[in-house]
């Protein structure tokens, strides 16, 4: 079976772009995730999702920032896996992760019609979330993924997609990882495997299509 066209796949009804973790707690001013904040800084990468998402809401899809947040006290955060344990040692825990740490960043000009859904525990919004369900009672069946990293949450995030029975489209302009060498490979390697790849200019222009 060929594979469907990418304005087949990204029709605006059936279709919701997610932002992983483009919060200020990750990539804003001061964020601990340093080297993955000057990555995405050099790709402009905040700034070319701000224009997918532009074009998303005058297309009438439906933006979702999915966000990482920690509870008080760090109440039901993970600790089994080593990037836990690092992430509480950059500063990523209560206070980097709290309610402003979890805004979406300012750049990608949110609107009123947006969703914000945090998560609070995890690696993905499609497990640790009610995402899921909320995209299925709304009829969606294509993800457009953006957002950080290209390291560990953008693969979970495609694989349990896919495993969910969703069509993916990764904008591979639109998310980062590091070192760029290794992301770029995830992308070629891993991620072309199982989701469509396509850059922002692609998508925009299927949706305006």
């Amino acid at each position: 079976m060929p594979a469907p066209e990418l304005s087949d796949l990204v029709v605006p009804v059936r279709t919701a772009v997610l932002v992983q973790e483009v919060q200020e707690g990750t990539l804003g001013a001061g964020a601990a995730l340093s080297t993955l904040a000057a990555a995405s800084e050099e790709a402009g990468l905040v700034g070319r999702i701000a224009g997918l998402l532009k074009s998303a809401r005058a297309s009438g899809v439906k933006v979702v920032h999915c966000t990482a947040q920690m509870l008080p006290g760090s109440f039901g955060a993970n600790h089994n896996a080593r990037l836990f344990g690092a992430a509480r040692r950059l500063g990523l825990d209560e206070h980097g992760l709290g309610a402003d740490g979890a805004r979406p960043s300012a750049e990608l000009d949110p609107d009123h019609a947006d969703l914000v859904l945090p998560r609070y525990h995890g690696l993905s919004p499609l497990t640790g979330t009610q995402l899921d369900s909320l995209l299925r009672n709304d009829g969606i069946t294509t993800l457009v993924v953006t957002g950080i990293s290209l390291n560990v949450a953008i693969p979970n995030l495609v694989f349990d997609a896919v495993n969910r029975s969703y069509q993916v489209v990764v904008v591979s302009d639109a998310v980062v990882g590091v070192p760029a060498e290794y992301a770029a490979q995830v992308l070629r390697h891993t991620i072309s495997l199982v989701a469509t790849v396509a850059t922002a200019e692609e998508v925009r222009s299927a949706w305006a299509s």
